[in-house]
């Protein structure tokens, strides 16, 4: 048994945390039903046209909702979309109290959960662990209000902030925990982003290996989106032989897409506006938001990470900092593109916090 109210929030707190990677482009909710003081149902969001939370929480419960008091991490869809409201359901079960972490920004449900569950009668407390609820969801807030994906800019790099040496050498700066770890961030996102430097340097699978399902569910590799303006990318690059889908991005008019079709199977191909030369960031992942993608781990180089730093296109930062020292004028930095002029005008991060992997350090914060 729970012994104060906040622990029931932050239970369905962690039921969402476990169906991320499951449900976007809806966003992972957790649902915990109390009665007298003891759980009687328990849910989080299933793929995409399955269970809410709440509804699964309900349907463990059965009568024994009856009078008891919900908790769920994100407001309570009023609206027909895949699956019912679960506002009609909760308020059918006969839950007399709900308690809901964050408000839904989504403009379909913005408010109107809420005020449809106050008027039919239930008690409505607002904002227990609000900020950890807006983590959690931090992609899916991002995108329903702007239509652009939340872009996650990860890199490891040794002390003096080398992500390899002069010869283009970089297995492994950081330990197998921390790499491990990066897996299940990339287990989390709904793609990953590499220029051709990477791709044609370290031939990554890009693939979320060790999560390819929890508690009995599939989940799809997430999509692996590759930059190649000019179609550098060599045909046997092991990303297009690998589970799951690749895209290719090439600069407009630069590139014989046909021709490519032909060379690398298995991959679709989009062509995106030239910036300068290069593609377009920003309308690349205008194009993605519009297929619904939620979230973009971008993973390297670093020239792609120092343009989407240049262009003020990154959300957030996961530095891995191995205490090494490479050295070498000619190794490659982590972060390279234009950068500022005067230290007073670098980027900083808000709401930085840092965990240690065995030896190595994680930095992770806001722009």
């Amino acid at each position: 048994m729970l012994s104060r109210p906040l622990d029931f929030m932050a239970y369905a707190l962690s039921l969402a945390e476990l169906a991320l990677g499951y449900t976007s482009p809806n966003p992972a909710v957790g649902a915990v039903i109390e009665r007298d003081g003891l759980v009687v149902g328990l849910g989080h969001t299933q793929q995409p046209g399955l269970e809410h939370a709440e509804i699964m929480a309900l349907n463990q419960a059965g009568e024994m909702a009856r009078g008891a008091t919900l908790y769920v991490t994100l407001e309570p869809c009023c609206h027909h979309g895949r699956t019912p409201p679960c506002t009609e359901s909760i308020i059918s079960a006969g839950i007399s109290e709900v308690n809901i972490a964050v408000a839904d920004p989504n403009p379909l449900v913005s408010g109107k959960g809420i005020e449809c569950l106050k008027a039919a009668g239930i008690k409505t407390i607002i904002g227990e662990y609000d900020q950890k609820a807006r983590e959690i969801n931090e992609g899916y807030f991002k995108y329903i209000k702007t239509g652009i994906p939340f872009v996650i800019a990860k890199f490891a790099m040794s002390l003096d902030g080398k992500i390899a040496t002069r010869t283009g050498d970089s297995k492994w700066i950081t330990s197998e925990e921390a790499r491990n770890y990066a897996h299940g961030q990339r287990h989390s996102v709904d793609a990953i982003m590499v220029g051709a430097g990477t791709i044609i340097t370290d031939d990554p699978r890009l693939t979320a290996r060790g999560y390819s399902g929890r508690g009995g569910r599939a989940r799809l590799q997430p999509l692996r989106v590759i930059v190649d303006g000019k179609g550098r990318v060599p045909d046997t690059a092991r990303v297009f032989s690998e589970p799951g889908k690749t895209l290719v991005a090439v600069v407009d008019g630069l590139v014989n897409v046909e021709k490519l079709k032909t060379e690398r199977e298995g991959a679709e191909y989009i062509v995106i506006r030239s910036d300068n030369g290069l593609i377009d960031i920003a309308e690349l992942l205008k194009t993605l938001g519009q297929r619904q993608i939620t979230t973009v781990m971008i993973e390297g180089g670093s020239r792609l990470l120092g343009y989407v730093f240049d262009h003020h296109l990154v959300d957030k930062v996961l530095a891995f900092v191995a205490p090494i020292i490479i050295g070498g004028e000619d190794a490659r930095t982590a972060v390279s593109g234009r950068g500022v002029e005067k230290v007073k005008d670098a980027l900083q991060l808000k709401d930085i916090k840092i965990e240690k992997f065995d030896n190595e350090f994680l930095i992770s914060g806001y722009t």
